[in-house]
């Protein structure tokens, strides 16, 4: 029986590097792989270039990494309610590159299906499209966007066994998902880990080969980024 369980996080980013490109898992403050960012601000790894849908908030996710200066490069969607994600940028000291959120999806899951380049119609005669080869289909022009190419990828899950299945659980299973398997190395951290064979096939949104290393996490704290409430009349 196949055994992708490591012990903890410290085992599981064993291998990243300063200078590193790695994809992060989640849509907002959902789903984050929290454990896994607290660890590499642990580690004080730097100069990364990070893939992810948007960069946290100013002390939580991402935002403890953009804080200590570690993250070199930004590729991402928009930048949120992250406040010193937005300074560093305009001021020059963080590299950006903004992608329309559905390319961005779709880079990661070409990467993740071994599709080297696909064309999209999104972003055609704008900024976006600078210095991109750009073609006609169907009367519309489209412009060509490649792959992304990462050293590892870090998702989180609600549900995974040891053989490296994992179930994601509501917005989780955005950006999650299609990172799984789109890097060298796919590392997923999950709520709750069991042995192979305990989930049921049918419910299995990743299959374990798109898994490298698997851990449980803990203290997940699933902090709500913006909290909206109805008055009671």
């Amino acid at each position: 029986m196949i055994n992708k369980k490591v012990n903890n996080v410290q085992d599981a980013l064993q291998g990243i590097e300063n200078g590193m490109t790695i994809m992060l898992g989640g849509f907002g403050l959902c789903g984050i792989p929290e454990n896994s960012i607290a660890e590499l601000v642990k580690k004080e790894t730097t100069d990364l270039t990070c893939i992810s849908n948007n960069a946290g908030v100013d002390d939580f996710g991402l935002g403890l990494l953009l804080q200590k200066r570690q993250i070199k490069k930004m590729i991402s969607s928009y930048v949120g309610e992250n406040a010193e994600f937005e300074r560093q940028m305009l001021s020059g000291e963080l590299e950006v590159d903004l992608i329309p959120q559905g390319t961005l999806a779709e880079r990661c899951r070409a990467a993740q299906a071994g599709i080297p380049a696909f064309f999209t119609p999104a972003g055609y005669g704008t900024e976006v499209a600078e210095g991109k080869e750009a073609r006609e289909f169907n009367g519309k022009m489209h412009v060509m966007e490649h792959a992304f190419k990462a050293d590892f990828a870090i998702v989180k899950a609600w549900k995974g066994d040891e053989a490296g299945n994992l179930i994601f659980k509501g917005t989780a299973r955005n950006f999650n998902p299609c990172m799984a398997g789109a890097a060298k190395i796919t590392i997923a951290e999950v709520e709750e880990l069991l042995p192979a064979g305990s989930l049921d096939p049918n419910e299995i949104h990743i299959p374990g080969i798109l898994v490298n290393r698997i851990f449980q996490g803990g203290k997940y704290e699933k902090r709500i980024e913006q909290r909206t409430v109805r008055k009671i009349f």
